[in-house]
């Protein structure tokens, strides 16, 4: 070693999804109210996520392009 400090630069590695599901004391899912977005930061980001969903299962092949209705609706 010469002496001097290393330094490193930050450089993103990854990117995550989390899904929650909510589960009963057997441990299987239950239903819970959907989510209502109230303010427009809410409603944008909703709306990000709704897409990012079909896109997830439009890639993995779980549903049709026909079925990725907002997908569709960012090139009509």
């Amino acid at each position: 070693m010469d002496g001097r400090p290393r330094i490193w630069a930050r450089t993103k590695a990854n990117e995550a999804i989390y899904t929650f599901v909510a589960v009963d004391e057997t441990g299987r899912p239950v239903k819970i109210p959907e989510v209502t977005p109230e303010t427009e930061l809410e409603k944008s980001r909703y709306d990000a996520a709704l897409r990012r969903k079909q896109l997830s299962l439009l890639l993995a092949g779980k549903i049709k392009p026909n079925d990725a209705t907002e997908l569709k609706a960012l090139f009509d």
